[in-house]
Formats: structure tokens, sequence, C-alpha cells
């Protein structure tokens, strides 16, 4: 049976290249960026994500995520944990449950590799 590859943590995946809009990519640097996004290219895992940054105080448990995703708790925990691998999340373990919060700083990183515009643009030309 196959592994699954290792993702790296979006920090470092940003920290890899330039935006993709500002130069070329290379190859290993469209690895590690396809790596990334394909965390991200699952639906139930873009609603984890939404699910954990709408939250007042930060955080998820795999048991409230269950309900709201409608999937079993093994394929829940399955997704959260694609998610902490590519470092987007942070898993805390209490008793028996995982709660997860944002990396912060995570999703900023991954948009500022998708960007098409520089920090020191001030607005339009």
């Amino acid at each position: 049976m196959p592994t699954a590859p290792t993702l790296l943590p979006v920090l470092d995946a940003a920290s890899c290249c330039e935006p993709i809009a500002r130069a070329p990519l290379a190859a290993d640097q469209a690895d590690q960026l396809a790596r990334l996004l394909k965390a991200i290219a699952d639906p139930a895992r873009l609603r984890l994500l939404s699910l954990v940054a709408t939250q007042d105080d930060g955080e998820v448990c795999t048991c409230d995520a269950t309900d709201v995703l409608g999937l079993a708790q093994p394929t829940v925990s399955h997704h959260f944990k694609v998610l902490v691998d590519a470092g987007l999340l942070t898993r805390e373990k209490r008793g028996v449950w995982a709660y997860y919060a944002l990396v912060p700083g995570a999703l900023d990183a991954l948009a500022g590799l998708l960007t098409t515009t520089t920090a020191t643009t001030t607005g339009p030309r």
C-alpha cells in the first residue's frame, strides 16, 4: 500500500518561494505548494477550516465537527490530521477528545503565495 506524501507546514511552504505571480516557480517549489494545496482541496477539509476559523473561542472539538459535517469520527479525525500535517491547524488533546485551532498566520501565508499584488503597491496605476 503506498504511503501518503508528507505535507510541509504552510509556513515552510510559504518560505520556500516567492508568490507565484512574482517569479516562476521551480519544479521543487511547485511540488511543495501543490502538496499544501492538495491538503485544502477537499470540501470536508475546507468546511473544517471554515468551522474552526469562525468559532468565537478559536477552536473546535472533533466531537462537534462530526455533527456539523455529518461524517463519522474516524473520517473527521483523518481530515483534521491532514490539516495539522499541512501546518494549518494545531491539535490539543484533552481527555479523549482533540481540539483544533488555526495556526496563527497560516492562512495569510498561504494567501500571500497566491497574491498578485506586492507589499509596496499603493493602489491602481
